[in-house]
Formats: C-alpha cells, sequence, structure tokens
C-alpha cells in the first residue's frame, strides 16, 4: 500500500508562488508516475501534470510554463512549483500514482 500526503498550500496573491509536497510511503516510488490533479469549487477534478518514472513530464496547457513538476527520489517526495500564480488555480490540488490518492492540500490565490 502506498500513501501520498501533500503539503505547501495557503494562501498567497496573484502572481505569487508556492510549492507543494507530495510525501510516499510504502513501495518504491521511482517505479511510478505521481500525478497532480485540482478541484477547484463546482468544477470537476483536472489534470494539472505528470511526473513521469522516465523522468518525463507533462502538463495542462492552462499551466505549462508556470507550473513546473520535479521529483526527489531518494526523499521519496514529488514537487509542484507553482509560480505567477492566478485566481483561477484556487483549487484543492491533490497527488496520485493513479491508485492511492493523497488528502489534498488547499491553494487560495487572492486577486
Amino acid at each position: 500500500q502506498v500513501q501520498l500526503v501533500e503539503s505547501g498550500g495557503g494562501l498567497v496573491q496573484a502572481g505569487g508562488s508556492l510549492r507543494l509536497s507530495c510525501a510516499a510511503s510504502g513501495r518504491t516510488f521511482s517505479e511510478y508516475d505521481i500525478s497532480w490533479y485540482r478541484q477547484a469549487p463546482g468544477k470537476e477534478r483536472e489534470l494539472v501534470g505528470v511526473s513521469f518514472s522516465s523522468s518525463s513530464t507533462y502538463y495542462a496547457d492552462s499551466v505549462k510554463g508556470r507550473y513546473t513538476i520535479s521529483r526527489d527520489n531518494g526523499k521519496n517526495t514529488a514537487y509542484l512549483q507553482m509560480n505567477s500564480l492566478k485566481s483561477e488555480d484556487t483549487a484543492i490540488y491533490y497527488c496520485t500514482n493513479e491508485v492511492y490518492w493523497g488528502q489534498g492540500t488547499q491553494v487560495t490565490v487572492s486577486s
């Protein structure tokens, strides 16, 4: 079983930055992809990006150029660096290996 715990959310002004962390326990972290999703109030959950086990990454068009996903396999942790934040980035952010999900962390961007 894998446990995923997000942290780093909070309140930030538009144009600011936040870095989210996703700490994993359980089986070998380096073997699986880590995806970041977000869900805004009243909206469906959407994929933000993916850190593949191959070290490549994928980003949704809405965050491309502003968000950066990275991972430290030695620390069993993935990161989501969010820059140039906009009010529409406000959401609960989740990390997942597509089987197990974290509890989510709230990101609120004030305009």
